[in-house]
């Protein structure tokens, strides 16, 4: 059976013999009703858990609202149109509103990038900036110690709107939500702090209750106060296909909800062979954001099978201490060890392959050069097709396989 896989702009096709297939996962087939703008202007007149949007702000309040950067798959410029109608319809004035984009620990955009991303509508009305990690007002600590050190356009704003797309989350459970402001607005030093907890067993995907690090976020976010969601679950073509508006935590819970009829997938037993791919561009841009999909095909693999991560990684790794590492690490166990001597935020990412090396072999198949994935600890492939007869040539021409065409949105989970 002929499977293809989104590869940067383009794909890699590869063939499985129907015998050896377990199966696809795709997302589960769900009610669809409205999408993209009418789906977002359906959850503002619908929003859970608080007023509608137009109750609640006042004319002349200062209005921040928080969405994501380039490397998130969110489309603000689907969500702003119908949120500015809401703002403008009680009263608000455009020079009152920013649009801060949550970089996290990410590069700033350029003004292109923050056009595209806010939509030409919003570009032209309103302020848009970038975070600024080095201007930010201290608000307190968290119960874990964690400090709330929050860019000042968003600090000092009267209200804050947050937005977001829901996907799973390799340790906060689930995007969305309170992550606009925690790491989204924030310092390095405290998204250290509160990703450090991403070793402990209960910080894993598709986990919110009992979660030290999703509650950690919350703390920070319920800190700062937050006035209003607008979060999004794309399909695989990030079409908008559900919006959830309201309040911060209540209608992020019914996003996940939702997010699990969508994309939870039960499977009977687990693969020896794993083929995952993060959908292609923009998620595949570098390995650092590829590495969502390798840790959700962690949960559908045998313990000594193969996962074949398919991902361009065109910019290479994409985080200069997530690269220090991997290429200077003596070996992938020593990570492990390490985050546990000392986090660091890129790093956790490498020990997070390095956790995931322990229990299988990763083949890669992206633009990077061999040597280079060599040194990394990974196994290099030209081809989904290639790394497939490798595993098959090591696992025997019995092994079974599973299929993630967009493993950063589908979560397995084994029943047997």
């Amino acid at each position: 059976m002929k499977l293809e896989f989104g590869f940067g702009t383009g794909v890699q096709s590869v063939e499985v013999p129907e015998k050896n297939l377990m199966g696809i996962l795709m997302s589960n087939d769900v009610p669809r009703e409205l999408t993209n703008e009418a789906e977002v202007a359906r959850a503002l007149e619908n929003p859970i858990g608080a007023p509608r949007l137009k109750d609640i702000v006042k004319p002349g309040e200062k209005i921040a609202i928080i969405t994501s950067d380039i490397t998130r798959p969110c489309p603000t410029f689907r969500i702003m149109p119908a949120l500015l109608d809401e703002l403008y319809a009680a009263g608000c004035d455009p020079k009152d509103l920013t649009l801060v984009f949550a970089l996290g620990s990410h590069r700033r955009h350029t003004p292109e990038e923050m056009k595209k991303l806010a939509g030409e509508r919003a570009f032209a009305e309103i302020r848009c900036v970038d975070s600024d990690p080095d201007d930010c007002v201290h608000l307190g600590d968290t119960d874990a110690g964690t400090p709330v050190d929050i860019t000042r356009s968003v600090a000092e704003a009267d209200r804050r709107i947050c937005l977001g797309n829901i996907e799973y989350h390799y340790f906060a459970g689930y995007s969305g939500g309170a992550k606009a402001i925690m790491p989204g607005v924030s310092t390095p030093a405290a998204i250290q702090a509160n990703h450090s907890m991403m070793v402990k067993d209960e910080c894993c995907a598709g986990n919110l209750e009992g979660n030290p690090l999703r509650r950690d976020i919350e703390q920070a976010a319920a800190m700062v106060g937050v006035d209003f969601i607008v979060n999004v679950v794309l399909d695989e073509h990030k079409n908008i296909v559900r919006a959830v508006a309201g309040d911060v935590t209540a209608a992020h819970r019914e996003g996940c909800r939702f997010l699990d009829r969508m994309y939870l997938k039960r499977i009977p037993a687990r693969a020896d062979i794993v083929i995952v791919s993060q959908g292609g561009a923009p998620k595949d841009l570098n390995l650092y954001q590829t590495q969502k999909a390798l840790d959700n095909a962690k949960h559908a693999v045998k313990p000594g099978g193969a996962i074949i991560l398919i991902g361009s990684c065109r910019e290479g790794l994409g985080s200069r201490v997530f690269e220090e590492w991997l290429l200077n690490a003596p070996s992938a166990h020593s990570m492990i060890e390490r985050i546990g001597r000392e986090f660091q935020l890129g790093g956790h990412k490498a020990a997070a392959i390095a956790m995931v090396l322990e229990n299988a072999e990763i083949y890669l198949v992206s633009d990077m050069p061999d040597e280079f994935v060599q040194r990394i600890f990974l196994k290099p492939a030209h081809s989904a097709q290639e790394a497939l007869d490798a595993a098959f040539a090591r696992l025997g021409p019995g092994a079974t396989v599973l299929a993630m065409p967009y493993g950063g949105s589908t979560l397995p989970r084994a029943e047997g």
